[in-house]
């Protein structure tokens, strides 16, 4: 599944090239939040729908129904406030700044309550960045939230995929590419080569005539590569490379090229690494009640995050085309019943199981969830795909590895992906798409945001808080500094030195 928010300008433009958004999204519709030990912790509303309409962050805390949370607890919360307004994820100097802190630590710094930590914000980061708040970046942690949470008060907003994404949505694209449109060169379509590999690279150096390095940089001249059914091994020539690939590959490939390990750029990426995914669907012999179609879960395990879809209810819509899988998923609900899919975070524990000690995992989940009509069910058919190291792990410290969208070493490199820094603001999918536009305009010699949308002007008060924490530390910056100079008097509290 892929969700789409509001955000998501740049993705749902070209999204929008297939077919209309409607034909190929899911309506807006409520979200349900799960703990193993009370069930039912929180149902997220659909804000673009909540009356009167309030401003993001209010919003997101007045109409959001915390079911156990109590409100001393959420108040707690409020300090953040100050590190969303402080935090700017255009600005390198923000990312030096909480890179190196863990979102756990910085919400302990801040005086969040442990309750509201463990109910609120855990759960938040373990479905959003796939790890736990002691090993996620405080930066990454406040980049992803306020990119889906705080930038404005419908970015909570979710649309799903009605049907499999890569045959909704990439393999049309894929076709659309292979075929090529319009005139000159992009009539020609993309040779695109599935079942290849790269294996290697070949390098060229750049030196003047007297045998010495000139100020121009080296060059990835070919790029190796293996045919995984033939087992051809063959060479291609390189004008532009792009590595639109996620941490765990960049750092292999680079591990694995003595040519790239040359330059101090591609050792960082070594640093790098993924975190694990277990996706799961399974096949009820019955049809179940399951109050909402998408579910962020928490506290079955210790450190791994989880979430539930209703595929039933997310695939079915006879007036809207569907995928292949769509339709297989329909002609065996007819036959047995609802299907689900559950996926785990951070799961390397779980990644090591059998296959029949994960379907009985996943149907005690389920049972937990969703009580007496689920325990009542059976499975009859499921699915599991393991995915080790797939996703990126934004850990604390790791954003000074990370490339950026141009190569500073080999002059015809370029990065795409959500690994990959960028000013743009956007994060996931979007940020993915985005850097992959900036990598093409630069090859195309064009200014690098051509074609790209922003993410607009922030909601009023947000600005003014900005502004207002930015005066907060200018003016506390020079009460220390009378501090300093006079009788010496130290320590400001922890949140302004913080802060400063």
């Amino acid at each position: 599944n892929n969700n789409n928010n509001n955000n998501n300008n740049n993705n749902n433009k070209a999204t929008a090239t297939l077919k209309t958004l409607d034909d190929l999204l899911t309506d807006y519709a409520l979200q349900g939040q799960y703990s193993k030990q009370k069930g039912l912790e929180a149902i997220w509303p659909i804000y673009r729908q909540s009356h009167p309409r309030l401003p993001t962050g209010l919003s997101q805390a007045f109409y959001t129904k915390f079911l156990h949370l109590p409100l001393i607890d959420r108040l707690s919360a409020f300090p953040l406030v100050l590190a969303f307004s402080d935090f700017d994820d255009t600005n390198p100097s923000s990312w030096k700044k909480y890179d190196n802190l863990s979102f756990q630590d910085l919400c302990i710094k801040l005086g969040v309550s442990k309750r509201c930590y463990r109910e609120a914000f855990e759960p938040m980061v373990l479905t959003g960045l796939f790890a736990p708040g002691k090993e996620c970046s405080a930066a990454a942690a406040l980049g992803m939230a306020y990119f889906f949470v705080l930038r404005s008060q419908n970015s909570f907003d979710v649309r799903w995929c009605r049907g499999n994404i890569g045959e909704v949505i990439m393999d049309p694209w894929v076709e659309l590419l292979r075929v090529g449109h319009g005139d000159g060169v992009d009539r020609a379509g993309v040779d695109i080569r599935g079942d290849t590999k790269v294996v290697g690279f070949e390098t060229m150096k750049v030196e003047g005539s007297d045998g010495r390095r000139r100020g121009e940089k080296d060059k990835i001249s070919k790029v190796i590569c293996l045919n995984q059914i033939s087992g051809e091994e063959f060479a291609l020539e390189a004008d532009e490379v792009v590595f639109a690939v996620g941490a765990a590959a960049l750092n292999g490939i680079t591990r694995n090229s003595p040519q790239l390990c040359e330059y101090e750029e591609f050792r960082r990426f070594t640093n790098l690494r993924g975190t694990s995914v277990l996706a799961t669907r399974v096949y009820l012999d019955r049809k179940i009640k399951i109050p909402y179609s998408a579910n962020a879960c928490f506290g079955f395990d210790e450190g791994i995050g989880m979430t539930m879809f209703d595929i039933s209810t997310l695939h079915s819509n006879p007036n809207h085309n569907k995928s292949k899988q769509a339709d297989d998923d329909d002609d065996r609900q007819s036959t047995t019943g609802s299907i689900i899919e559950v996926d785990y975070y951070h799961a390397n524990p779980l990644l090591v199981q059998s296959d029949e000690a994960i379907i009985r995992k996943v149907k005690n989940d389920l049972d937990t969830i969703l009580g007496t009509s689920s325990q009542n069910a059976n499975i009859v058919d499921a699915a599991i795909v393991r995915l080790p190291n797939a996703v990126n792990w934004y850990f604390p410290g790791s954003h000074s590895s990370m490339p950026d969208v141009q190569s500073t070493s080999l002059s015809n490199v370029y990065f795409a992906g959500d690994l990959v820094k960028t000013n743009h603001g956007s994060w996931s999918q979007e940020k993915a798409f985005v850097t992959g536009m900036e990598a093409a305009n630069l090859i195309l010699r064009r200014r690098k945001d051509y074609g790209i949308i922003s993410l607009g002007e922030e909601e009023l008060h947000v600005e003014i808080g900005r502004k207002a924490v930015k005066l907060f530390k200018e003016l506390l910056l020079f009460g220390r500094q009378l501090n300093e100079d006079g009788n010496g008097a130290g320590a400001l509290p922890l949140l302004g030195d913080f802060l400063r």
